[in-house]
């Protein structure tokens, strides 16, 4: 691959096209979180992308023409706002393009997505261990202070 800094990077919604390019990205996100999607959650998923009347998004980055990063993406209702929340749900940038702002105009593509909707605020959680998503996370946007439970329903 070339070098991202001389490259090319483009971010773009999901396009069919874009499934086997994706797929490897989405199972190494995985990987880094330590959970195991199932097949047929994925395929739903992405088919959620393509659905126009789905409120959930995707949209990949590109350099020179490849999949190098991915970021999914979903507009809610809240009691404390009269328009809708944009939830950025997942961020993955590959190994080897890392450090190169690549995770930043992701976070970016979906902030003027939700400006788009005038969203009432994007927000979006990582795991405690994700110590450097969360420097760029600390550079572009400020902590909430709130933290997260979690009760099984099934």
């Amino acid at each position: 691959m070339n070098n991202p800094q001389n490259s090319r990077v483009t971010i773009e919604p999901v396009t069919q096209q874009d499934y086997t390019d994706w797929l490897p990205l989405w199972k190494n996100y995985q990987v880094f979180y330590r959970v195991d999607i199932s097949e047929d959650v994925t395929r739903l998923t992405w088919s959620r992308f393509l659905n126009p009347i789905e409120p959930i998004f995707g949209a990949v980055a590109k350099c020179d023409g490849k999949v190098v990063g991915l970021v999914h993406y979903l507009f809610h209702r809240s009691t404390w706002a009269d328009t809708d929340y944009c939830y950025l749900e997942d961020l993955f940038v590959s190994e080897e393009v890392r450090g190169k702002q690549i995770g930043k105009q992701l976070i970016e593509y979906v902030q003027q997505q939700a400006r788009k909707r005038h969203s009432a605020h994007l927000y979006w959680h990582t795991h405690e261990t994700n110590l450097r998503g969360q420097r760029l996370y600390d550079w572009v946007a400020r902590r909430s202070g709130m933290i997260e439970y979690r009760m099984p329903v099934r």
